[in-house]
């Protein structure tokens, strides 16, 4: 008779054991399966729009991501924005991580296409290190970078000075900035949602 109940107690204990199991893994008849949470653990390689990206003590807003390939080649562009000011996020893996914030600038007139090997702006020469021509893909608001192609030409100048001119359907944009150390960013997850837009 012990042995009968020691049986029972047994049974009911595996019973519910194996029930939360197929409970937890979304699985028992009639539970819905679990949704997949998004990973809360950001990097430069990985950042959602809504995420915020402090530098300088400025909260940027990840608004928009171009993702860049040309052939095997291939890195990241996101928009950032705060309040009514926009700066490109370059991530790029190649030997190393190269990580630049850009911003878009109209005081320089390229109108040749390829553009030349060496060019001046501001107190600064540079010179073009890259060139090619890459497709995208486009997540959020990236202003008018909306073509499927770009011809693209990366210049460098002194220190960490970096420039990058793009052809987009034969519309020039000029972005000038500095390398800067991605341990210097400071990244918080966002509710994947773009702050500045619809």
């Amino acid at each position: 008779m012990t042995l009968l109940i020691w049986l029972g107690v047994f049974a009911i204990v595996a019973g519910g054991a194996y029930l939360l199991v197929l409970q937890q893994r979304g699985t028992l008849p009639g539970s819905k399966p679990k949704k997949e949470l998004p990973s809360l653990k950001r990097n430069i390689f990985n950042l959602q729009i809504g995420d915020i990206v402090q530098y300088m003590g400025i909260d940027w807003v990840v608004e928009g991501k171009l993702t860049y390939k040309d052939g095997e080649y291939s890195w990241l562009e996101y928009m950032l924005q705060d309040d009514n000011d926009i700066r490109w996020l370059s991530v790029d893996e190649d030997d190393t991580v190269e990580v630049a914030l850009l911003e878009t600038t109209n005081q320089l007139d390229i109108s040749e296409t390829p553009p030349p090997k060496k060019l001046t702006f501001g107190d600064e020469t540079y010179k073009c290190v890259d060139s090619g021509l890459a497709s995208m893909t486009r997540e959020g608001s990236v202003q008018r970078r909306t073509a499927s192609r770009c011809q693209y030409f990366d210049y460098e100048g002194s220190k960490d000075k970096v420039l990058s001119i793009e052809v987009w359907d034969g519309e020039t944009e000029v972005t000038v900035g500095n390398r800067i150390n991605p341990r210097s960013l400071t990244i918080l997850p966002g509710d994947g949602n773009r702050v500045y837009g619809l």
